[in-house]
């Protein structure tokens, strides 16, 4: 790759990267958006997930280090209740709220993994939930079915919208392999709880 598609893969980044922070945006749609506000052409070759974290990461340092910690925390706290009301379906939390990018404007995305897919919604039905049924993206870039709801933050005072993403429980081991940084790329109850713990613990 040459120096000037590696610097325009960055400046792409780094300008997705504000979208993502300040508007909410999911990562492909923000490429896109950054591509065409840029001016550039729709064939320019686009910088990948983790090179767009690594420019959200230093966003949040720079501008937003004194609010996003506590947004976080919030929307894992979220995470946690409704994948405990979930907890049948064997629930991961993935995304920025897994990862730490999150901030009050990201919607959480929690996978379910369940032996009858319609269970799920039926679990909703009988507990009165209001969802939507839609069509999200997946871990495998593949359209997911989701159940989608949007839940009062007491901590934010705003809504945040929850996907209920349904696999069948074969996907299961594929969803475990570590990303392509070497991490989990979600985390199940226990590990969401081990997050919650550290971040509450005294630095």
């Amino acid at each position: 790759m040459d120096s000037s598609s590696s610097s325009s893969k960055r400046e792409i980044a780094a300008f997705a990267a504000r979208m993502v922070v300040e508007e909410g945006l999911e990562y492909g749609p923000a490429k896109r958006r950054a591509v065409r506000e840029m001016g550039l052409s729709s064939r320019t070759a686009l910088p990948n997930n983790d090179e767009v974290e690594a420019e959200v990461r230093d966003y949040i340092q720079i501008f937003c280090a004194d609010t996003q910690p506590a947004e976080l925390r919030a929307l894992r706290q979220l995470a946690l209740e409704w994948m405990e009301h979930m907890a049948a379906f064997r629930p991961y939390v993935g995304g920025s709220v897994w990862h730490g990018t999150a901030t009050r404007l990201s919607d959480i995305y929690i996978q379910m993994f369940c032996d009858d897919p319609k269970s799920a919604e039926i679990t909703l039905i009988d507990h009165h939930v209001d969802y939507e049924p839609r069509m999200v993206t997946g871990f495998h870039g593949e359209q997911v079915e989701a159940l989608s709801l949007h839940v009062f933050s007491k901590e934010l005072n705003e809504e945040i919208g929850v996907h209920l993403m349904v696999y069948d429980l074969d996907d299961l081991r594929g969803a475990l392999k570590p990303d392509s940084q070497g991490r989990p790329p979600r985390g199940n109850l226990a590990a969401l709880r081990r997050l919650l713990e550290k971040d509450s613990s005294p630095s």
